[in-house]
């Protein structure tokens, strides 16, 4: 085949697709048996999708007539999707690194919570930063997150919790949106948590009757683009009837229902989300068995999020009966000054140790299920024709070693690539 193409990436000792059908998400038995090719090579073309995958030399004689701008010798080592990150707090000011010795200490969430500090400590902080200062950390914050491997992010507000400071977030977000390399999925948040000197009802009749409108105006005329609304759905936080009024009306305007349930105590948020569509529910750690079931049959997706349950020392959510009763399970981070990872590499080592998840398993939860998670899985999330090229090559000869090695993803991950073009090459790469 003729012509020019961006990228060759050829012999690879492992390509793992993930998928090979277009599917949008697996289930257990999909995700078992996970799309993995051997001496394998790669083709993106100049629009940033990909062209061809297949077996080395197949590939070669499919396109010794072809020309690329770049080409990657990939022996002895192992190609892999772009990871998905699918809930992450990654814009705000202020340090909480002292409210961790608190929880060593023996504090709770929520103890620090009512206290004044968690949320409400990040959102005075965030209220006063400026929109460049909060830029130029979240540019930091997502440049670390690509060289861990992860090429589409979904990014909250919630830090602001007055309607100018959550537009002032959002903004933040659509500006890294156009300017940076990373793929953004945008979620407003402003039901973070109840705002001094509000009720949750109050809260709730002031999101409703004037952040989402604003925010419909903006999005139409294209100043900022939001995909997905979310809410803390949490006793003494907000209720379900909050909770059902917020997202219903978030829905309404298009966004996606993708929010924080059953994480403290059972709220039967599983069950509510299922009845309102939902794309995605997080955490999860208190679900029931009815909102199991329920979240199967609506093919809503679990985000388990293992750093937080680690880092709060809580139960771990329940993700061996969710993938056995067909639950579309992915996985995040939920990097936000509570739980500090922006390494999808751990969180699925984690995801494997603590949740007993097999590896195959861990890395199409971070891939296909978290895109899918964010609507995105007809785009991203697997090595297919026709996909967008975001990929990251490891210097290893089985891919296993990006989940294996905790903490190794620093000298591991040679290459990641968005839409064909290198974004960052590690200079410090090592063997294994």
């Amino acid at each position: 085949m003729a012509g020019e193409h961006r990228l060759l990436l050829h012999h690879a000792q492992q390509l793992v697709l993930v998928c090979t059908k277009g599917e949008k998400y697996l289930l257990q038995a999909g995700m078992r048996s996970l799309a993995v090719l051997d001496d394998a090579s790669v083709v993106i073309g100049k629009d940033g999708c990909v062209k061809a995958v297949g077996h080395a030399d197949a590939i070669c004689q499919q396109f010794s007539e072809a020309s690329f701008e770049k080409i990657i010798d990939c022996s002895g080592k192992c190609i892999l999707p772009g990871l998905v990150d699918a809930h992450t707090h990654p814009v705000w000011a202020g340090d909480r690194v002292h409210e961790f010795a608190m929880k060593l200490a023996g504090a709770s969430y929520m103890d620090i919570h009512q206290a004044g500090g968690g949320i409400h400590f990040t959102v005075e902080h965030t209220q006063k930063a400026s929109e460049e200062e909060l830029f130029n950390t979240f540019r930091h914050r997502l440049l670390r997150m690509l060289r861990a491997g992860t090429t589409l992010v979904e990014c909250k507000s919630g830090y602001g919790l007055n309607l100018e400071t959550e537009l002032k977030m959002l903004r933040v977000i659509e500006q890294a949106r156009r300017s940076l390399d990373s793929n953004i999925s945008s979620t407003y948040c402003g039901a973070h948590s109840v705002p001094k000197g509000k009720n949750a009802t109050e809260t709730t009749d002031d999101i409703i009757n004037n952040h989402l409108p604003k925010l419909k105006e903006l999005n139409l005329s294209g100043e900022i683009h939001v995909n997905n609304i979310d809410v803390f759905c949490e006793k003494g936080v907000f209720d379900l009837d909050c909770t059902r009024r917020i997202l219903q009306a978030g829905k309404e305007i298009g966004l996606q229902i993708n929010f924080h349930g059953d994480e403290l105590h059972p709220m039967k948020s599983a069950e509510l989300g299922s009845q309102l569509g939902a794309q995605a529910i997080s955490h999860l750690e208190e679900i029931s068995d009815e909102g199991i079931a329920a979240m199967a049959s609506a093919k809503s997706a679990a985000v388990l999020l293992p750093t937080t349950a680690y880092m709060l020392r809580l139960k771990q959510p329940q993700a061996r009966k969710m993938l056995e009763e067909g639950v579309i399970v992915a996985l995040g981070s939920d990097f936000n000054p509570n739980a500090y990872c922006y390494s999808m590499p751990m969180v699925m080592h984690l995801a494997c140790v603590n949740m007993k998840m097999s590896m195959k398993e861990a890395l199409a939860a971070a891939t296909i299920n978290a895109a899918y998670a964010l609507g995105r899985s007809d785009m991203y999330g697997s090595i297919e024709n026709g996909k967008q090229g975001d990929l990251i090559i490891i210097n290893s000869s089985r891919w296993e070693h990006l989940i294996y090695q905790f903490g190794g993803h620093q000298e591991l991950i040679e290459y990641v690539i968005v839409k064909g073009k290198v974004i960052y090459k590690n200079e410090s790469v090592m063997g294994y």
